[in-house]
């Protein structure tokens, strides 16, 4: 059987979206976590599997998937029976791609820089990015009334996308308090069968 390999870093919460994907999906896999403070990201050997030097990074046997929302489309299209992570119908596919795109960049720019200023020192404007976060999660806070999930009325990739820094805003100094929608859609993707959480800064 192939051995499903995955280069982390426990504080990434990139890395945890792929890990909690493989977790929901029941799949095993070897975790192999980098030393990124000590540039193991950096070295010629890890380069050879991700250019950019970056994790997450997937290994399925032979096939190798970098960057963490591909690792998610990979492992629904591979691995999930069901069609629940990644529905096949366009209007469905194309509102978990909307929110796959704001991961990469709304999330990115605000609560996720912001807490890498507090945590790790990186020299973002942590004003800026914390604007940037106020104006996603009014959105995300509109979007979630009456609604339990981002892109369909269960749970996507779309969900996992979106969850780890949102949840994990707080420890940039970005607080969840005013957003009770986003707060219980947390509270549900917690709840997941098989859920398991992000380490949390110390």
């Amino acid at each position: 059987m192939t051995t499903l390999r995955l280069h982390s870093f426990p504080l990434s919460g990139h890395a945890h979206r792929a890990r909690l994907m493989l977790a929901l999906l029941g799949l095993k896999a070897e975790v192999v976590d980098l030393d990124l403070r000590g540039g193991a990201q950096k070295q010629p050997g890890f380069l050879g599997l991700n250019a950019f030097g970056q994790v997450p990074v997937l290994e399925d046997g032979e096939t190798v998937i970098a960057d963490s929302n591909a690792i998610l489309v990979y492992l629904a299209g591979k691995y999930d029976r069901s069609g629940q992570w990644l529905p096949a119908d366009p209007a469905t596919a194309a509102q978990v791609q909307r929110w796959l795109s704001v991961a990469a960049g709304q999330l990115l720019m605000g609560p996720a820089r912001a807490r890498m200023v507090k945590l790790f020192g990186s020299p973002f404007d942590h004003d800026a990015c914390k604007q940037v976060a106020a104006q996603l999660f009014e959105v995300m806070e509109q979007h979630l009334q009456g609604r339990d999930w981002l892109a369909a009325s269960h749970a996507t990739i779309a969900d996992l996308a979106l969850y780890s820094y949102t949840a994990h805003a707080p420890e940039g100094d970005v607080s969840l308090e005013p957003y009770p929608n986003i707060r219980a859609w947390v509270g549900r993707v917690e709840n997941l069968p098989g859920f398991v959480p992000m380490q949390k800064a110390a």
